[in-house]
């Protein structure tokens, strides 16, 4: 059976040449970025998975197929996008059966760069278990997601508007490796610590890429979580943060925000309390991710030849 995947012209090349890829996430256009930034800044990435020596692979639904890789019209068509929905793997199937535009989250892009053969995806941060799951049960598919696909994710951590301990609790039970990057501690997106040790470490991309291959030879399911922390430049103090989050979930508590558009909503108000610093640490740490992402996949490369 023929999957529904269409490669753009970039990602074919580089496929038919042995190239490395970098599997990137467009609900970071659709739902996490207002226009025009949204664009600016996938197009950054992009070029910083280029200037690092891999090609970038933006992976989104469009027309009942999966794009991997989009060609620059076709991504600012997703950028000025309204209505695009967000997908995981519960509705991905859905969406391309009905035709439908929807931009891929942690687990689905996860799903979508295995089925292209791209080992390596950089995002901003992976969902994860949400402050109040013991009554809500509100866990990211994310986590499952890592412990069964085989791909390498590198993020600034988990966002942090979740419950931190418990998401790397969850992704402990699961077996999920979660390595910080030249750190001990986890960082917490937008801050380099989180105030949590990671449960491992490791200081370059070519041994965080020998793990990955290690566990391919091993027949180890799942994939690793790589904890990139934000550049010390561009963070926000968790401390200084700790107040503005406790104080948007309560926002969305009292204005009964549930499931997929917590985070959103969530987000958009850290930015406007914060003058839009908080978006300026996003794209920050995203290009980070990507720049450690394509040195990574770049050492799977040359790990095969």
């Amino acid at each position: 059976m023929t999957l529904p995947l269409a490669f753009s012209p970039e990602v074919a090349a580089a496929r038919a040449a042995g190239r490395p890829l970098v599997a990137l996430e467009s609900t970071i256009v659709t739902h996490g970025m207002p226009w025009p930034q949204n664009l600016e800044t996938a197009r950054a990435v992009e070029d910083d998975v280029r200037g690092a020596g891999a090609v970038p692979a933006t992976i989104a639904a469009m027309e009942g197929v999966i794009h991997i890789g989009l060609a620059p019209d076709r991504l600012e068509q997703l950028a000025r996008a309204e209505g695009v929905v967000k997908l995981s793997r519960a509705d991905l199937a859905v969406c391309l059966a009905q035709g439908r535009t929807g931009a891929t989250t942690v687990a689905a892009t996860m799903i979508a760069a295995h089925l292209a053969g791209i080992a390596v995806f950089a995002t901003g941060g992976i969902g994860g278990v949400h402050r109040g799951a013991e009554t809500s049960f509100d866990i990211s598919a994310d986590l499952q997601e890592l412990a069964r696909t085989p791909v390498t994710v590198v993020a600034a951590g988990a966002k942090a508007i979740l419950d931190l301990g418990k998401t790397l609790e969850v992704l402990e039970t699961l077996g999920v490796p979660v390595i910080a990057m030249g750190q001990d501690a986890f960082p917490a997106f937008w801050s380099r610590d989180s105030g949590l040790q990671a449960p491992l470490r490791l200081d370059d991309p070519v041994a965080i890429a020998a793990a990955h291959a290690m566990r391919a030879r091993l027949g180890i399911a799942g994939g690793q979580l790589v904890a990139n922390p934000i550049p010390t430049a561009d963070e926000i103090p968790a401390a200084e943060l700790a107040p503005l989050i406790a104080q948007v979930q309560a926002e969305a508590g009292a204005a009964g925000i549930t499931g997929k558009a917590v985070t959103p909503f969530l987000l958009q108000r850290i930015l406007s309390l914060t003058a839009g610093r908080s978006l300026a640490a996003n794209i920050a740490l995203v290009r980070s991710n990507a720049r450690l992402a394509a040195a990574i996949a770049v050492a799977l490369a040359d790990g095969d030849n």
